[in-house]
């Protein structure tokens, strides 16, 4: 009976606690949207580009979401700002996109 309390408390203990991370996470559903980066170059915002990486039962991730994928898509040459937006249902399926701004 120790046993089982032991390993219940243990389970309980390494399900409480988690790794860190960057952004915020939540143990059912993330959903958040982020700044990433502001650039000293001030401009008026006239295009945007995305760049999309998705991840499936924590163990598996792909895509491109580096600025150069992001700025290509939009066709950007000088970048202002951008932003992160996260999507996660229960570690299951994650969504990560990279939103840069710019022109």
């Amino acid at each position: 009976m120790k046993q089982i309390k032991g390993l219940a408390v243990l389970l309980a203990f390494s399900m409480l606690t988690g790794c860190a991370s960057v952004y915020p996470v939540g143990a059912i559903f993330t959903g958040v949207n982020l700044p990433v980066a502001v650039t000293s170059n001030s401009s008026k915002v006239m295009k945007n580009g995305t760049a999309e990486c998705h991840s499936l039962f924590a163990m598996f991730a792909y895509g491109d979401c580096s600025f150069d994928a992001a700025k290509k898509d939009g066709n950007i040459t000088k970048m202002t700002h951008a932003d992160w937006q996260v999507r996660n249902i229960f570690g299951i399926f994650g969504s990560y996109k990279l939103i840069v701004y710019g022109e």
